[in-house]
């Protein structure tokens, strides 16, 4: 995949009457933590010709252009009758706007909290609009006679799927999904998708794992044989495996025993991403979210949320020197319900001043919380190194929770097995990465060369490690091995906490790859590596990586070699 292809769309039939317009952008798309693969994306929208015409999902403003073209290629706008809408994103408002003005007798179809943010985004009360609660169908002929599914969340609160008996198509949404970019329309050889699926799920969907049960639960209800999906290859040939994973993956949050409040609004769109990095911070440290986005809670469900778990996180914008009064109604709510022995957290963006984020910072410390990380400011929209900080603050706190819990567990003596098992013995490394803005380290003893041909090696990264996410299929670092006699202060320095978003190369003698990942000087020799794929094994992913180029720094060192006590400690 070029990241340098220019941007376009591309249009495929898919089913009787329908074909897909996949608006392809090669490179990274945003400053969203689910598009940190930076593997580009697709936004996909969809035709529907029969009787009466339909859109569905067009893409957002940077696309506006050269979409309207390539429909106008293929049929009059002006017969166009509706425009399909799973969520209302003000991105899209450039493109709508640009439809209505060329097919001004257009019917928008939406959900209910989707006609409302249709109205904001267009800054139009006159719009025509047929609001779907669930019950209504659209009868387009020829059997295209469409079923909707809403299925709201925190993010998207308005999302809304789309049914097609006539094709057996699942149009949905942000469901199913994947960041990835290339030319082909369907899933043929469908693994090649799991690690971005998986990550996908992990960003988007995970906080939101309750509501993901209950829209599987709706939509299992389907004769489906396709997933059209808002982003990323169609899922026709791994459907039943994908939708096996996504029950798997959302059981694994909602069962899970330790659980963050993740409570915020968002003006903009720049706190709830915020939340979203967050979010990822936490679930990757194997304890889950309960994201609440409080504009769309009853205050019941905020109030079993915060008892039901161990700590709290509260973001909030700024609007005219204030917090919104759904957020400043939460927070009631909260220092009325949470023992202040519950950990807590404070985030916030803003345009030109921050009062939201300092009231609520200081109503929690005069009630006595303790902080789970430093409160987060961010001015307009985050970049890449404010995500990673928001990633890494959501791990600490995370790793807080579960040190809180295990201090109140006695400790057991480890096992025979354990003992045996911490008798492997490993070579001394630290691998570092480094991608755009973001950079990160970590000290690893769990290396094992795995092939000759290609030179191949495997590293395990524990999942919560802030570095995983730069280990992911495609990436590059450099592995640096450690020397006997003068590894202790690279290791001591490597094996300190750091806080998020501290620069983990600081006061360290290094210079730079050609990927960019440091080097470290004093170090034995180094390998500078590719990501070739990824496996689960537990509490860690196996990592599968092939050496491009590497030197010896020192021909009479010795390898450093790290001997533990047992499986359980490092």
């Amino acid at each position: 995949m070029s990241k340098n292809k220019p941007r376009d769309v591309q249009v495929f039939p898919i089913a009787t009457d329908t074909r897909i317009l996949r608006s392809r952008s090669w490179s990274r798309l945003r400053f969203e933590i689910e598009y940190a693969l930076a593997k580009g994306t697709t936004a996909n929208s969809y035709l529907i010709e029969s009787d009466k015409t339909a859109i569905i999902d067009p893409p957002g403003e940077t696309f506006t252009q050269i979409y309207l073209e390539a429909l106008q290629q293929r049929f009059h706008l002006e017969d166009l009758d509706y425009v399909i809408l799973g969520h209302v994103n003000p991105n899209r408002a450039a493109t709508l706007k640009a439809l209505l003005k060329i097919a001004p007798q257009i019917t928008f179809v939406c959900s209910n909290p989707g006609a409302r943010n249709l109205r904001a985004a267009l800054e139009n009360q006159d719009l025509q609009i047929l609001v779907m609660r669930g019950e209504e169908t659209l009868d387009l002929g020829n059997g295209h006679n469409l079923e909707f599914i809403p299925t709201p969340n925190p993010r998207y609160a308005d999302q809304l799927c789309t049914y097609d008996p006539q094709t057996e198509i699942l149009y949905t949404d942000k469901l199913f999904g994947a960041h990835v970019c290339g030319d082909q329309v369907f899933d043929e050889g469908w693994e090649v998708y799991n690690e971005d699926r998986r990550y996908y799920f992990d960003c988007l969907m995970a906080p939101h794992a309750r509501q993901v049960e209950t829209a599987l639960e709706k939509l299992a209800d389907f004769p489906v044989r396709m997933y059209a999906t808002g982003h990323g290859p169609l899922v026709r040939y791994g459907l039943i495996d994908l939708t096996k994973a996504y029950r798997e993956w959302s059981q694994q949050q909602t069962s899970a025993d330790l659980t963050v409040a993740l409570i915020y609004a968002s003006a903009y769109g720049n706190t709830a991403t915020l939340a979203q990095a967050i979010a990822r911070g936490i679930t990757k440290a194997g304890v889950a979210v309960e994201s609440i986005n409080c504009e769309f809670t009853e205050p019941e469900e905020i109030r079993a949320a915060v008892e039901k778990a161990g700590g709290f996180i509260i973001g909030s914008p700024t609007l005219g020197g204030h917090a919104p009064t759904p957020v400043q109604t939460a927070l009631g709510i909260v220092l009325s319900t949470a023992t202040n022995n519950k950990l807590a957290g404070a985030f916030g963006s803003f345009g030109w001043s921050g009062e939201a984020v300092d009231l609520i910072e200081s109503k929690l410390k005069d009630a006595g919380y303790r902080f789970g990380f430093d409160t987060i400011r961010v001015k307009f929209k985050p970049d890449d190194a404010t995500l990673q900080l928001c990633e890494e603050a959501g791990t600490d706190f995370a790793q807080a929770l579960k040190k809180a819990r295990k201090v109140r567990s006695p400790s057991q003596p480890a096992t025979n097995v354990e003992q045996a098992v911490g008798r492997i013995v490993g070579s001394l490394c630290v691998l570092t990465a480094k991608e755009g803005d973001r950079a990160s380290a970590m000290l690893a003893s769990w290396v094992s060369q795995a092939s000759f041909s290609p030179p191949g090696l495997t590293i395990a990264v524990a999942k919560d490690r802030a570095v995983e996410t730069l280990t992911h299929t495609g990436n590059k670092f450099v592995l640096n091995i450690l020397k006997e006699g003068n590894h202790l202060g690279l290791m001591k320095h490597f094996l300190k906490p750091f806080g998020p978003g501290q620069d983990r190369f600081a006061d360290v003698a290094a210079e730079e790859a050609e990927s960019g990942s440091p080097i470290l000087t004093d170090a034995l020799a180094y390998l500078e590596c590719s990501v070739q794929n990824r496996m689960e094994s537990g509490d860690h992913w196996l990592v599968y990586a092939t050496v491009e180029s590497g030197k010896l720094l020192d021909t009479d060192g010795v390898t450093a070699v790290h001997h533990r006590k047992s499986a359980t400690h490092y």
